[in-house]
């Protein structure tokens, strides 16, 4: 998804190193599959993620699911849920799409592709700037996602053939979101914060995402 144009968002959420206001994610109908910590490849772990995401997300009404080509969002229509399509099956991809959507208040959600406009790869330095500046949220959240499956996360600048702009600032930009989510200068979007709760759960015994797992080093 390469997205070029700001739009509003939702902001409202309990801090990451906090439990959210939820209900639990482990309520007495979670599915029962594999342990995460039992899977050995990526296809098992993005089969775990699409049933758990799925099961985790069913009371808003929105699916996750394999796509064959580029990422695409499906708003909910004739009683079908909406769907959030991730690129070639990649388990980084997945986290990406599901990223933009917790972002997404409840107007975008009803919009294809949460209402973004696309460049292609190509892009000029100006539209780079305008991509980096409306995917730094975005890429926060995934580092996050990342962290709490215990999965290396790389930032994306996604202009191979065009102006790559500063990929050292770019990364500055990014560690600076994460820390403003856990000093509480940002809030996380609500749909982010629960959906980490859920994943600490299953893959961390609960224990929450702490500041320190986050340092700049990471990212190069």
């Amino acid at each position: 998804m390469h997205l070029l144009q700001p739009q509003p968002e939702v902001t409202t959420s309990s801090l990451v190193s906090t439990h959210s206001t939820h209900q639990s994610a482990l309520s007495s109908n979670t599915v029962q599959l594999s342990p995460w910590q039992s899977l050995q490849t990526e296809h098992e772990q993005v089969d775990w993620l699409i049933l758990h995401f799925n099961h985790w997300f069913s009371h808003q009404n929105v699916t996750l699911i394999r796509g064959d080509f580029e990422p695409e969002y499906f708003p909910a229509q004739n009683q079908a849920p909406a769907k959030i399509q991730f690129a070639h099956g990649f388990f980084n991809s997945a986290l990406h799409e599901i990223s933009h959507w917790t972002i997404a208040g409840a107007k975008r959600r009803l919009l294809p592709d949460l209402g973004y406009w696309y460049a292609p790869d190509g892009r000029t330095l100006e539209q780079q700037q305008l991509f980096e500046q409306v995917e730094v949220k975005p890429q926060a959240i995934e580092w996050l996602f990342s962290t709490a499956f215990g999965r290396k996360f790389r930032v994306s600048l996604d202009n191979l053939t065009g102006d790559g702009g500063d990929g050292m600032r770019f990364k500055d930009h990014v560690f600076a979101q994460v820390h403003s989510f856990f000093s509480g200068e940002t809030k996380l979007p609500r749909d982010a914060a629960y959906f980490i709760e859920c994943i600490c759960l299953c893959t961390r015994h609960g224990k929450t995402l702490q500041a320190d797992e986050f340092s700049r080093a990471l990212l190069d």
